[in-house]
């Protein structure tokens, strides 16, 4: 039977070959993993700070070797210029991105990817009205990093505007929690 990432409320399960076990939990898999699968939008649903995150591969499924998170993005958006302790790969299925990565910037379109090395300062900005991408967190973690600034989504759509949000103190308690260090200002439209 196909496998599947829940997006039900609770914490998120994990189906895979040979069992199902919570992906919050500190249960671990056998010593040989099972391989998993999911359909097109399956996984945790979350929206997080004004964008869709579906969490395709929990880390926890893989014993923290890695993540996938596929992101909806509104037009503009464009989190502050940052690192963290992950290498942060991006696969654009839809749309284009402008990315600052070091001393470099450079345009993703659809079926573009780029590679930002863990602690490389980057941003990026969706310059089309939105912008679905694969990141892939190496090892795991920027899932954790979503999940904890993030509420369930209710729809695998852009969050309402009235979504809730974290507070910058609860935000900057997120940041250092998840080794995420801000530098400066997202990128503006005219940049």
């Amino acid at each position: 039977r196909p496998s599947h990432f829940s997006s039900r409320s609770g914490p998120p399960m994990v189906a895979t070959a040979s069992r199902t076990y919570s992906v919050m939990s500190s249960a671990r898999p056998a010593p040989e993993l099972a391989p998993l699968w999911s359909a097109p939008g399956e996984g945790e649903r979350l929206w997080f700070l004004g964008a869709l995150a579906i969490v395709r591969v929990p880390g926890e499924a893989v014993e923290g070797r890695f993540a996938l998170i596929e992101f909806l993005f509104p037009h503009h958006a464009s989190p502050p210029l940052h690192t963290h302790p992950q290498d942060e790969s991006y696969v654009v299925l839809e749309g284009r991105l402008r990315v600052q990565a070091g001393e470099d910037r450079f345009e993703l379109g659809a079926g573009a990817i780029a590679v930002v090395p863990a602690g490389v300062a980057h941003t990026f900005r969706v310059e089309s009205e939105t912008a679905r991408v694969l990141v892939l967190s190496t090892p795991a973690g920027i899932e954790r990093f979503v999940r904890d600034g993030s509420v369930p989504a209710t729809s695998p759509t852009l969050p309402p505007a009235d979504t809730p949000r974290p507070s910058p103190q609860q935000l900057e308690r997120i940041f250092l929690t998840h080794g995420q260090a801000n530098l400066g200002p997202a990128l503006a439209p005219e940049d």
